[in-house]
């Protein structure tokens, strides 16, 4: 097959398989084999999983790693603006030109075979990880854990759950034990697992996972402790204690992802450098993201503009809790929300902090909730809720009336992609 652009054969491979998400392992498997098996010539893995907190703590600890000298590749998931956003090799994006070649060898090792959008293209991931040189491999699941197309490393060199909510019921179950077991497929016979805060329902199923295979657990509350105490983060674990700055990710919920990052370059004996670096030189898009430049600004100069990409029900209460400790502001939200989402879990926490919501359709994706559900969802939850056809439209609305605003924009990574593509 000859193309010009990854983005050409992206669209090619949307048309292999008619569902978006099947979670099965067999068709990764399939591939995987009929282009070397390149899982197996990876860097030492660290496999991630959790429903909350996955990417930024995979920030943190490429932050780390890499202020301690070490050469890092990272997959994460999904993109923002761009889909090389998903891949870094040695620090690096990659390339267009490097992209273009996987992805193309991928389609044609694959021939017609039905296989998933993010199926293949992490097999493109994995084949571009595994022929570059690096020192760790940073993976981070897509969905669930366990027959996630991630989850094909025999022996990682550790893994992480980061806190475990309920989201995608309809894949993952409709209790956090059931939830729990999914993301819980990750930990491996023998290797080390960092565990973050948990619910106890969740952490009874991650600690009788983590027996049943002999891992050892290094989890929140038992053996590593974060905090924040007067302006600085505290963490301690069974080797000392370490005073170091507050993470540069905005949010109290930041704390915890940062303790997980460092309990792993603890276990991996970075050093204080490595410590430091995780928690000031991180950057996470779409993660209460100021805004500085772009139309959205230029049309509200004395207004700030602030992007976060949570969803789900948790991230709407770590939203509230950051929310609630800024300098008083009117705060006005914009969001657009998919139709797969607990669309009141996500609003109720933010309705204390909000003085109004617009809500917009998101532009381009089928899934969106249409705006003026997500009006009045926001309505039952007590908030003063209106449309807009744009963003844009919706801040020369809020600014109008109020120029000083604080406006967030909100409620899913798709619409946060978009934002960045025309604002970044």
């Amino acid at each position: 097959m000859n193309a010009t652009t990854s983005d050409a054969i992206l669209d090619r491979m949307m048309a292999l398989h008619p569902k978006i998400i099947d979670l099965t392992l067999d068709r990764v498997w399939r591939l995987l084999d009929a282009l070397g098996n390149p899982q197996k010539d990876l860097p030492p893995v660290i496999h991630i999983a959790g429903t909350n907190g996955k990417g930024s703590t995979q920030a943190m600890i490429r932050a780390g790693l890499e202020a301690a000298g070490q050469r890092v590749h990272a997959y994460t998931s999904p993109h923002l603006a761009r889909f090389h956003e998903r891949i870094r090799l040695a620090g690096e994006l990659i390339s267009e030109d490097h992209l273009t070649a996987v992805l193309d060898e991928c389609y044609a090792a694959n021939g017609s075979e039905p296989i998933t959008y993010f199926e293949i293209t992490t097999c493109a991931a994995l084949l571009a990880m595994a022929r570059s040189r690096a020192d760790y491999t940073l993976l981070e699941v897509g969905l669930g854990g366990r027959l996630d197309a991630t989850n094909v490393v025999d022996t990682p060199v550790l893994t992480i759950i980061t806190p475990i909510s309920v989201d995608h019921e309809q894949y993952l179950g409709d209790t956090l034990s059931k939830i729990a077991a999914e993301k819980a497929g990750i930990i491996k016979r023998d290797v080390p697992c960092i565990v973050g805060p948990q619910p106890d329902e969740a952490m009874s199923v991650i600690e009788a996972t983590a027996a049943r295979l002999g891992a050892p657990v290094i989890a929140h509350g038992q053996h590593w402790h974060t905090f924040e105490e007067r302006g600085r983060l505290i963490f301690q674990d069974e080797k000392g204690l370490r005073d170091l700055p507050l993470p540069n990710l905005l949010g109290a919920h930041q704390t915890e992802n940062a303790g997980a990052a460092l309990a792993t370059l603890r276990h991996l004996e970075m050093g204080d450098a490595a410590y430091e670096a995780a928690v000031t030189r991180a950057f996470w898009p779409a993660r209460m993201q100021r805004l500085h430049t772009g139309p959205l600004t230029a049309a509200a100069s004395d207004a700030e503009i602030w992007l976060d990409g949570g969803h789900n029900a948790a991230a709407g209460q770590a939203l509230a809790r950051h929310l609630a400790s800024l300098p008083a502001r009117p705060t006005h939200l914009i969001c657009g929300m998919l139709n797969t989402k607990d669309i009141s879990g996500y609003l109720t926490p933010l309705a204390t902090q909000a003085a109004s919501l617009t809500a917009v359709s998101i532009p381009g994706e089928a899934n969106t909730l249409p705006a003026d559900v997500t009006a009045k969802a926001a309505s039952d939850t007590g908030l003063t809720a209106s449309t807009a056809e744009t963003t844009l439209d919706a801040v020369h609305r809020i600014v109008a009336e109020c120029p000083e605003a604080r406006i967030l924009i909100c409620g899913s990574l798709y619409l946060a992609g978009g934002i960045l593509r025309e604002n970044g």
